[in-house]
């Protein structure tokens, strides 16, 4: 029979450890695909901090390195300045990028560092028992907001894309989603632009990916694909932000 699936040379044997319905999987295979596809693979170095992506070294298959958590962009500065011939990424979530390392991704993207950021946004903490983020939604129900997110108590959910477009030295913004296939073929193409960016050393790339997290949800698998695209979307619009041609 002939093959209708391959697994990406950049992608190990290692199985994943997400929950079933997690999108990570997905995305996980983009990155790699897109590597495979600029024939990078042999000097890419990925930066995983804490978080659901913290095991990203177990998965794919080029030089990876660890950072404390929200610390990822300043360690991909360090081995970006470094070895500049290599192609660094980051990958990260939003209770990652968002919070704690908000500062290391605005600074950044303001010098402009040639480096490529995969940001993956479920709107609550994954791996850490599913607290509010950042980007949780208002009304969103989580451990530590169990009555729902209360803007008089914490805000309005943070919109990084659009925050981050703003800054002279961003290079290339979009937010992509992958709850369907179309979107999923949509998410492979901005993702691949972003590598192709650092390839061309035209700066700062990042792919805000909207992401599902079934668990701690409380919804299942096919709800969650819903609800991302009927309660994410409307607050997280789709399309590219900023790109420097």
């Amino acid at each position: 029979m002939k093959p209708v699936f391959q697994k990406p040379k950049a992608l190990s044997e290692t199985p994943f450890h997400y929950c079933p319905g997690c999108t990570h999987g997905i995305i996980h295979r983009l990155v790699a695909e897109a590597i495979d596809d600029l024939n990078i693979r042999d000097k890419t170095i990925g930066v995983a901090p804490v978080g659901c992506s913290v095991f990203a070294y177990k998965y794919f298959d080029c030089d990876m390195h660890e950072a404390a958590h929200g610390r990822a962009p300043a360690v991909a500065t360090g081995i970006k300045r470094v070895l500049p011939q290599n192609i660094v990424f980051t990958y990260q979530g939003d209770g990652d990028l968002a919070s704690i390392g908000c500062a290391e991704i605005v600074h950044a993207a303001a010098r402009n560092e040639n480096i490529t950021v995969i940001f993956v946004n479920n709107a609550i903490y994954g791996m850490t028992g599913g607290q509010m983020a950042p980007t949780t939604l208002i009304g969103q129900v989580t451990t530590t907001s169990p009555y729902g997110r209360d803007v008089k108590l914490a805000g309005f959910p943070i919109k990084m894309s659009e925050m981050l477009y703003t800054l002279d030295g961003a290079s290339y913004i979009e937010r992509v989603s992958v709850h369907d296939v179309k979107h999923i073929k949509m998410a492979k193409k901005a993702i691949k632009k972003a590598f192709e960016n650092q390839v061309n050393n035209k700066g700062f790339s990042l792919v805000e990916v909207l992401s599902t997290c079934p668990t701690n949800w409380g919804l299942s698998p096919a709800e969650s694909l819903k609800w991302v695209e009927d309660k994410m979307i409307p607050v997280y619009p789709l399309g590219v932000m900023k790109e420097v041609k």
